[in-house]
């Protein structure tokens, strides 16, 4: 504004006419230039992105299937008690669990899988639960953004079959995948991912019996517990052409994999090989790190009956480094059935946590990870090593 109250004054009287002759037309141009910025599939449902402010090319964006809030998301989601889960979840139901603070909620993928994200509050912190079945990537992020309380909805566009996000408060596209922003007013924002562990609702209920549970009650009419995508881990189904890229052929497309970026270090620990060793022992980046495999949950994307999936198993990292330094060793105790260290004989669960010996209630720090589609976790981070594979 102040650089053009200098052209008034600098200006002729005649030259000033002019220029505000001119003045809609420059305006209009400058106007049709950011419009040209969003392509016009998008310009319908986006008229208020910014499309010029992004970090993707939008020919990596495709539609899948439903519009803007087709999949609608849940806000503040009732709750409900273990014990009234209980009639209508069974052991193996898979469910996203997050603890903050002492409080502890699941959400079951039975919900999600209809609604994709839960905006919720655990313990003050305002979070987002998001499940993309397509990449089979639950991920829950802090929906704090420097001075934005950001809430999430489901764009209805995916990137790498992965979905896309967007904030009601700025629309802002958001990749689920990395919690990155991709285009809008917040594009190369990160949003802050927060530990999560998707396990069988009985093992919640048992490590967490008075905690609280995602109720259907949701105010949208949906099939809860069927699986609309049923075959997904096996078939080589239309829905995976959404995706738009080269497979990495290092491990079956929609293999699980244990998912973890530490300081930059990208780790995948397959399932399969989870299965085998039950505990491994490892080093990632400068991290001394224990990831581990349980039985007892069920694949929520194989049978048409969420709930009758086959038993894919659970699988945590965490911290083997204690608070006084001490590194902790692994084992799988075969006659007992039970994970212990090495160092004291004591044993733990798959919380991480000491639940008798020595070290009973002693905490390990769990790590950001997640089980993800191999497909989709090596679309976004190609340069990931793969136990087992690429060296230990």
């Amino acid at each position: 504004m102040k650089n053009f109250k200098l052209i008034m004054f600098t200006f002729p009287i005649g030259l000033m006419v002019l220029a505000f002759a001119f003045l809609p037309t420059i305006l209009t141009g400058a106007q049709n230039a950011e419009e040209n910025c969003t392509p016009q599939r998008f310009r319908s449902q986006w008229s208020n992105t910014d499309f010029c402010n992004t970090s993707i090319e939008f020919d990596t964006v495709l539609s899948g299937g439903p519009p803007r809030d087709g999949i609608p998301a849940v806000d503040f989601p009732n709750m409900e008690s273990v014990d009234e889960a209980r009639e209508w979840l069974v052991e193996q139901s898979p469910v996203i669990a997050v603890e903050i603070d002492g409080e502890a909620r699941a959400y079951p993928q039975a919900i999600l899988m209809w609604h994709e994200i839960a905006n919720d509050e655990i313990a003050g912190v305002p979070i987002a639960v998001t499940f993309c079945p397509l990449c089979n990537s639950s991920i829950v992020f802090d929906r704090r953004l420097n001075d934005l309380e950001l809430t999430l909805g489901v764009s209805g566009v995916l990137r790498n079959s992965d979905m896309v996000m967007f904030d009601r408060e700025t629309e802002s596209w958001w990749q689920q995948f990395t919690g990155e922003g991709i285009v809008g007013e917040l594009n190369g924002e990160l949003l802050d991912i927060i530990p999560s562990q998707v396990i069988g609702f009985g093992q919640f209920a048992e490590r967490y019996p008075d905690g609280l549970v995602m109720s259907r009650e949701t105010g949208v009419n949906r099939s809860y517990g069927v699986n609309p995508y049923s075959g997904l881990d096996d078939s080589q189904t239309a829905v995976i052409n959404l995706f738009i890229g080269e497979y990495d052929d290092r491990l079956p497309d929609r293999s699980r994999v244990l998912a973890v970026d530490i300081d930059g270090v990208l780790m995948a620990y397959p399932f399969g090989v989870l299965r085998d060793e039950i505990a491994i022992n490892d080093t990632v980046g400068d991290t001394e790190v224990i990831a581990f495999w349980q039985p007892g949950v069920a694949s929520s994307l194989d049978t048409a009956r969420i709930d009758e999936g086959r038993d894919i198993g659970t699988a945590g990292l965490f911290s083997r480094t204690l608070d006084d330094g001490t590194v902790l060793d692994f084992i799988w105790d075969t006659s007992s059935n039970t994970l212990r260290d090495e160092q004291t004989g004591s044993t733990w669960n798959l919380f991480g946590e000491a639940i008798d010996g020595e070290l009973i209630g002693t905490q390990l720090t769990q790590l950001i990870s997640a089980p993800h589609y191999w497909f989709a976790w090596a679309a976004f981070h190609p340069e990931t090593d793969v136990y087992g594979l690429d060296g230990e």
